[in-house]
């Protein structure tokens, strides 16, 4: 069997992987074992250069174990309330925000670190109090805080929905109804998880890269040893220093977000140079040559995470390479006939250029009225959006063939002797799921009758719209819902081997508009079924491995993310409400402020009304519009891969051919292609730096200090850097209400972008 990393993302670095995946995951790598109980950074070999992506999860992180540190503690319960109440918060902030920002694992990490030592420290540990504080504050007690923190943090896609019917349908469901369905479509992504562990959470090659560094940090700051006092002292200098820069950039100084030579020169005059170079700015340019100093931005890329970035950021870059080309052609040949709207728009646009008037064309009970419609006209895409669609459906597509091809003998492991029905432990050779043995498994009949309940639940609400409506059918529902648990096995592998995101919701905006044509208010709800169940699936997916491996027992890891869920729906639609309340007009612009930005539901509302209500109009072939191409786009892609794997199956595997053939990921190059036509775009050039200096230089020429300090300094970057943004957001960005603008300068100007490459 084809190792995991040899068609994973990207091409090997250096030789051909064992054939055996669960093997090769152990051995390719020279390095000394190490005990349970130690730290591996303590033994680990400074020569050592880690040569395969899931070796990371090997070397760097420890098996160490105590299985009898208290886990379910008073620290555990406030602290994981308290930071699930401030993280949802944070998180639903950032979704009305022009940058494409998320509250981290690692931000949450940080935070519960300083208050889960500092009750530890001030609680008394006699007598009574013994129950409030019973001793040092544990990995796995800090392990389940930050799973229920993130799980909180972790903006559903019900909410958008819910934000874009009060935005753009002046449609408000009770407050109850609202938070029940955020809840209930979480919970079916979660009883999906269940049937997918064996697959996606226990063997090594699942080993999620973006999470190392959380694993990292939290190991160094709770395991003893000289090297880890050493660990922690890096951690708060890279820390402090991150935390009084990025205010810089964030706030006086906006122009070092996206800092182009090009734009300077030609200071807001031409826009082409705008289209192509401009970054600063929501939806202003796709920023070639555009260099950010916000980590803020640049951690949107990822740069810091382990040998698989190496590959991915070579392939990424390909792909984004290609979509300046593809974009920009596209544009000024007029594709999709869109050269007279705006370059860069998720929102819909009429034949005169202006904001597309949905509200004349959709009739009191959410449906299409085909009279206004003859009057008003087709609704249009602006031509980078739409290219962008359509990469994406390509992407996805090709996605699908692609991990049957690579990954056939894993899936029929898994799935064809039914081994994720199996009572007690899988047969999977990992060492951090061997210690894992000693603990209880959360039984598959609970996530099986999580599912059955949430999905009761979820179809019950389908029909408690306001005066009676009916949002969403039952057998929509049910439909959607498996079509969610197929994607999420497609999009799970994926993100466990690569830590790259697929989207599938256009997909399944398109597959709804054909089902239930025009109906918008239901393809919205199909789309939240069959897209936001499936990446609640792989974010549970993700909690589980950080329990794997930091020990802690499964049953806790399924306790937190179930409160955090809780937690995380109340807060996430009461602080929805008051940022819809507050900045109404400002989300339903098209371009927004340097500040608020609906892009996000802007996207989801455009999806309705044009595959929603117009599905067949615009995407039926024929039309004037052209549309019909974007979800043609995933027939194409399911095709797309398979020249390509032919040539690798019957070329010598060491050949160059063989080797381009791997390098050459249709998903992620098509992904990418369609990448930067959204929001601001500073940073990207800056990830390509910084990847290459982590993880091919510091790699390879001074592989000990990478291993040890990389994923402690990618964590010390995204925390830093999110806490200020916090304050940041709350004392002049508007959170709490009034903005506070800083007085315009050069690097602040007002009548230009950020960048100084717009006029405004």
């Amino acid at each position: 069997m084809t190792s995991v990393n040899d068609i994973a993302a990207l091409p090997q670095l250096d030789k051909k992987d064992s054939q055996d995946v669960e093997k090769s995951a152990v051995t390719d790598v020279s390095y000394e074992k190490v005990d349970v109980s130690s730290d591996i950074s303590d033994v680990l070999d400074d020569e050592v250069v880690i040569q395969k992506a899931e070796d990371v999860a090997v070397q760097v992180i420890s098996t160490r174990d105590d299985p009898d540190v208290p886990i379910f503690t008073f620290r555990l319960v406030f602290l994981g309330i308290g930071l699930s109440a401030f993280s949802a918060v944070l998180a639903t902030i950032y979704t009305f925000k022009p940058q494409n920002a998320s509250v981290s694992q690692l931000f949450c990490l940080i935070i519960a670190y300083v208050l889960g030592e500092g009750m530890a420290g001030f609680i008394p540990t006699r007598g009574y109090w013994k129950y409030l504080n019973p001793g040092p504050f544990n990995i796995k007690e800090h392990t389940a805080i930050v799973i229920m923190a993130s799980t909180a943090s972790t903006v559903s896609t019900t909410m958008e929905v819910i934000a874009a019917m009060d935005l753009f349908y002046d449609l408000k469901l009770n407050a109850g109804v609202a938070i029940f369905q955020i809840f209930a479509t979480q919970m079916i992504g979660y009883g999906i998880a269940g049937l997918l562990r064996n697959l996606l959470v226990y063997p090594t090659y699942a080993f999620y890269p973006t999470y190392i560094s959380v694993v990292n940090l939290l190991q160094s700051l709770h395991f003893d040893g000289a090297l880890n006092v050493k660990k922690r002292r890096f951690f708060w200098i890279v820390f402090a220093a991150i935390f009084f820069w990025e205010w810089i950039p964030q706030y006086p100084f906006p122009l070092l977000t996206a800092i182009s030579i090009i734009c300077l020169v030609d200071n807001g005059r031409h826009d082409f140079v705008r289209n192509l170079f401009g970054a600063g700015s929501s939806n202003e340019g796709i920023g070639m040559f555009s260099f950010g100093l916000s980590w803020t931005l640049i951690t949107q890329g990822n740069p810091l995470y382990g040998p698989s970035k190496l590959r991915l950021t070579r392939t990424s870059t390909v792909g984004m390479a290609l979509g300046y080309i593809v974009l920009t052609a596209s544009y000024y040949t007029n594709v999709f006939n869109g050269r007279n709207l705006k370059w860069m728009s998720s929102s819909l646009f009429g034949e005169d250029g202006d904001t597309y008037d949905q509200t004349a064309v959709i009739d009191s009970n959410f449906h299409l009225n085909q009279t206004a419609l003859a009057e008003v006209g087709l609704p249009r895409y602006t031509t980078t959006y739409a290219i962008s669609q359509l990469c994406y459906n390509l992407s996805l597509g090709s996605a699908i063939t692609y991990v049957f091809l690579w990954h056939w003998k894993d899936l029929k492991h898994a799935f064809g002797s039914m081994q994720f029905l199996r009572k007690g432990h899988a047969d999977v050779n990992d060492p951090h799921y061997e210690e894992m043995k000693k603990y209880p498994e959360v039984p598959q009949w609970a996530y099986a009758a999580l599912f059955v309940v949430s999905l009761a639940l979820s179809i019950g609400l389908g029909y408690a719209g306001p005066n009676g409506a009916v949002l969403i059918p039952a057998w929509s529902v049910i439909l959607f819902t498996v079509m969610a648990a197929f994607f999420a096995l497609i999009i799970g592998f994926i993100s466990a081997t690569t830590g790259l995101s697929l989207a599938i919701k256009y997909a399944v905006q398109i597959i709804a508009a054909f089902i239930h044509p025009g109906q918008p208010i239901t393809v919205m709800y199909a789309n939240l079924f069959g897209n936001a169940s499936a990446f609640q699936t792989v974010y549970l997916l993700q909690d589980l491995k950080l329990g794997q491996y930091t020990k802690l027992p499964p049953r806790a890891t399924f306790a937190a993310q179930m409160a955090g869920s809780i937690l995380g729906s109340i807060f996430n639609y009461t602080m929805m409400q008051t940022i819809v309340t507050n900045n109404r007009e400002v989300l339903k612009d098209p371009t927004g402020t340097r500040v608020w930005s609906g892009w996000i539901i802007q996207s989801i509302n455009s999806g309705s009304v044009a595959m929603g209500a117009l599905g067949k109009e615009l995407f039926t072939y024929g039309k004037p519009a052209g549309y019909w191409i974007i979800p043609f786009g995933m027939v194409i892609g399911l095709l797309a891969p398979i020249p390509f794997w032919l040539v690798y199956h019957f070329s010598n595997p060491e050949s160059k051919l063989a080797k381009t053939m791997k390098y050459l990921n249709i998903p992620i190059i098509t992904l990418y292609i369609g990448y930067l036509p959204y929001s601001v775009n500073g940073q990207w050039w800056s990830c390509l730096v910084i990847g290459f200096v982590s993880q091919w230089w510091l790699r390879t020429r001074r592989p000990g200090w990478f291993v040890k300090y990389n994923y402690l300094m990618s964590a010390a970057l995204d925390g830093g850097s999110q806490v200020i943004l916090f304050i940041l957001s709350f004392a002049v960005f508007g959170a709490s209400g009034n903005a506070v603008d800083f007085p315009s300068w050069w690097g602040n100007p007002s009548n230009l972008s950020a960048d100084r490459c717009k006029s405004t």
